[in-house]
């Protein structure tokens, strides 16, 4: 298990390293002076805009600045945005809103996505399964920001059960019509997936072993058909943890969530690379912490899977 978690680890470090060079890339090639957007229609004096470049290293050539953007994140120290504030404070700060925001989704897509793909398989063919087939489809072909103005006008405004935004005190009960809407695309890709899954198991020749050694019904279906089931669905819910937090863009938006969606939009428009490449790095460590879990868990899923050898 030991030696299994080490590799995986060394694993890491050429993601990290070409998903933060990548990202940083990206940002120094975008057009425009991040230093005079700071001004917007003001001039200042071409000696305040060199000495801000000079500071934040903007006059230093692309390796130089991806070299000490390296230097300050293995040292913990990730300096000021161009508005003067401490990155790792701003992150301190959002991140923990954003992870409130995707645990909720994943939650929601987890307990009622495998809840009804389960009912939908085993009853397969039948009214449950064509009407969840048809709902699914049609919030997977529905756009996000169409589905978050949607819940937003009907249960935030007209009908009142929850807040039609956020705003800066976000907590678990403010969070949960945005989650909703966050997690309603992947509820719909779990409830398809373990539908599928939960159908081909029903035919295999252990469960018709274990149904004719006389196990009860619930037992087949909760210690056989499910444990295997889950496999593909696990693998998804874990991937898809960090694109929770990653695209979350769009409904912190609408609700006003103060987030990471929404300070990674901030850093976009200002081309702050530091900012982007900071927010980016903790995305690809969720990722990689997730995928990890996803992998312990198949050993207990699948008995037959052993990271001791």
């Amino acid at each position: 298990m030991v030696r299994f978690i080490l590799r995986r680890l060394l694993q890491v470090i050429p993601v990290f390293l070409g998903t933060t060079l990548l990202v940083y890339y990206m940002v120094f090639a975008l057009p425009g002076d991040p230093i005079a957007a700071l001004f917007g229609d003001r001039q200042p004096p071409q000696a305040v805009i060199d000495t801000l470049r000079s500071q934040y290293h903007l006059d230093e050539p692309f390796w130089v600045q991806y070299g000490l953007f390296l230097k300050n994140l293995f040292t913990f120290n990730l300096g000021n945005d161009f508005t003067g504030q401490p990155i790792a404070a701003s992150l301190a700060r959002v991140f923990p809103v954003t992870a409130m925001l995707a645990i909720e989704a994943l939650a929601i897509q987890a307990i009622f996505g495998v809840a009804f793909g389960v009912f939908a398989g085993l009853r397969r063919g039948g009214w449950f399964d064509s009407t969840v087939l048809v709902a699914s489809l049609v919030v997977i072909a529905v756009p996000t920001f169409v589905l978050g103005f949607v819940f937003q006008l009907v249960f935030g405004v007209q009908l009142g059960w929850a807040k039609p935004t956020v705003g800066a005190n976000a907590d678990w009960g403010s969070l949960l019509l945005p989650a909703v809407v966050l997690g309603l695309v992947s509820f719909a890709y779990v409830l398809r997936l373990t539908r599928a899954s939960v159908s081909e198991n029903m035919n295999a020749d252990y469960v018709r072993t274990a149904t004719a050694k006389g196990l009860s019904r619930p037992r087949v279906v909760m210690a056989h058909i499910l444990r295997n089931s889950l496999i593909p669905v696990v693998t998804y819910l874990g991937a898809n943890l960090g694109g929770l937090m990653g695209g979350a863009i769009v409904t912190e938006g609408i609700f006003n969530v103060p987030g990471v969606g929404n300070k990674l939009y901030q850093a976009v428009l200002r081309s702050e690379g530091p900012t982007i490449v900071s927010i980016v790095s903790v995305l690809v460590l969720v990722f990689v912490v997730a995928n990890l879990l996803v992998d312990l868990l198949y050993a207990w899923l699948d008995p037959r899977i052993r990271y001791d050898q």
